[in-house]
């Protein structure tokens, strides 16, 4: 019998450095799906479970595959450690799915490079390795360094000296790098533990530890602001492997971003998506909005590649129907259902639902995320939204975000 190997994803919602981190794209992904994909196309991976205490969270992960369990509000906080919410995964999986966990992972979206074969190599150390636990780490060539105290024990030098000490070196005596014993860092990535080894000791580095050395180019853990903006940045360099395990189930998710020949359709929000979401009221009682040139000109070339395009809207507001006639664009505004309306829609144009992007912004375009193949949030919608979706814009409604879309579709030229 195969030993049942549970991935555990810890993801709470109440970030700081990152608001809703968990749920921020890169490559056009959410992180907590991006984690999700991964451990579900490792091989050894039984079940992989997210422990989340925010509800956009859970529909991303649900979307990625992954069973959901709700954290408790005690082990949720700032001061909660992964270990208290790996725990209580482990008990609510094994009461939920009547099996016994015989390995257990800790896998940290915020590596957002974690790949599969790493996660593979630590659950293969402990369940055909024989460790009792074990962890990714990178080759580590510097030099460390610490600010000494006065009458700092650790300092080598007098007591009442002041100033940085070195680490792991004698500042006295600089070897070479082949002449240094090789340090390992610590990723932060992932994590394997015997199950019942974990639950005596309470901690995730007990009995015989095994270190699994990975690609130190893809270490980055996503702590503050500065650290996403360098994962967007270098996701077009270490995604270029495709995963080859579907993410939400869709048939090509193996690419972030769609392209032409994914879509035969392009379904458009309008407030928040092709605004700002704010709307002026003058004196009278009339409503304007801002919209943005660029979404104009991406919307025209999206038209001269002869997609089917079409502007869904709950508001039933002239400015609508203004900027639709502008456009040359098929309007459907006053609509409380939006579901139901875009599915007749695409029986009317001939559209197979799996071959429409739909841009949305707000929870009411969540279930018109569920029909489509390329559900697509801007920037700036509401966190389930962006968990929710398939990829996820640079830019926020109002700003360029159709344009970027078309980008997408049609190449950076258009």
């Amino acid at each position: 019998m195969h030993p049942t190997v549970v991935a555990v994803i810890p993801a709470r919602g109440g970030s700081k450095g990152v608001p809703a981190k968990n749920l921020a794209a890169v490559g056009g992904v959410p992180l907590v799906a991006r984690a999700v994909r991964e451990c579900r196309a490792a091989r050894l991976v039984t079940d992989v479970v997210v422990s989340t205490d925010d509800a956009g969270i859970a529909a991303a992960a649900r979307g990625a595959g992954a069973i959901v369990i709700r954290r408790p509000g005690e082990i949720a906080g700032d001061t909660a450690t992964s270990e208290a919410a790996v725990r209580h995964a482990m008990d609510a999986y094994e009461q939920e799915q009547g099996r016994p966990v015989d390995a257990v992972l800790l896998v940290q979206c915020t590596s957002p490079f974690l790949v599969r074969e790493d996660i593979d190599a630590v659950a293969a150390a402990v369940v055909e390795g024989g460790a009792d636990s074990a962890l990714t780490v990178a080759p580590f060539h510097g030099f460390v360094w610490r600010d000494a105290e006065p009458d700092d024990p650790a300092d080598p030098e007098a007591p009442e000296a002041t100033g940085g000490f070195g680490v792991n070196h004698d500042k006295s005596f600089r070897p070479r790098r082949q002449d240094r014993p090789q340090d390992l860092l610590e990723t932060g990535a992932a994590y394997a533990m015997d199950a019942a080894g974990f639950r005596i000791s309470g901690h995730r580095f007990f009995g015989r530890t095994e270190l699994v050395r990975t690609d130190p180019a893809r270490v980055l853990e996503i702590d503050d602001p500065h650290d996403l903006a360098r994962a967007r940045a270098l996701a077009p360099l270490l995604d270029a492997s495709p995963p080859s395990t579907p993410c939400r189930g869709y048939p090509q998710a193996s690419r972030a971003l769609p392209t032409r020949d994914d879509i035969d359709a392009v379904v458009l929000d309008f407030d928040g998506t092709q605004t700002d979401d704010r709307v002026l009221i003058d004196a009278d009682g009339r409503e304007t909005v801002a919209v943005h040139r660029g979404d104009g000109l991406g919307i025209a070339a999206l038209r001269k590649a002869e997609l089917h395009l079409l502007i869904l809207s709950t508001e039933q507001n002239p400015v609508v129907a203004a900027r639709a006639r502008k456009l040359k664009v098929p309007v459907l505004h006053g609509i409380d259902r939006k579901d139901l309306a875009l599915k007749q829609w695409c029986e009317e144009a001939g559209v197979q639902p799996e071959r429409v992007l739909y841009v949305g912004n707000d929870v009411n375009d969540l279930p018109c995320f569920d029909l489509v193949g390329w559900p697509v949030a801007v920037a700036s919608a509401h966190d389930a939204v962006r968990g929710a979706a398939r990829a996820v814009t640079a830019t926020p409604g109002g700003s360029g975000a159709i344009r970027e879309i078309a980008g997408w579709l049609l190449g950076p030229s258009l």
